[in-house]
């Protein structure tokens, strides 16, 4: 269930330019829990939109997918356009 606070057009486009690097680096949805030491749940949760991502969880993700926290927010910023 998508709850409001979580899917704003904003946001959907965030997560979907997470999940667009996730693949990318061609790691999977299973692999990126592995690494980040949570359960597959986590992270399928986070891309449907079911959870919101704090910014710590952020910092993890791009250390899991062995970027600089600095340079997933620049990928993903330059994919949101103004």
């Amino acid at each position: 269930m998508q709850r409001s606070w979580v899917a704003s057009p904003q946001y959907r486009h965030l997560i979907a330019a997470l999940k667009a690097v996730r693949t990318e680096h061609n790691v999977s949805q299973r692999e990126l829990a592995r690494r980040l030491q949570k359960p597959p749940s986590f992270v399928n949760k986070i891309e449907l939109l079911e959870r919101r991502l704090d910014i710590l969880e952020f910092v993890m993700i791009a250390r899991a997918l062995e970027l600089p926290a600095d340079e997933l927010l620049r990928l993903i910023s330059a994919s949101l356009g103004d």
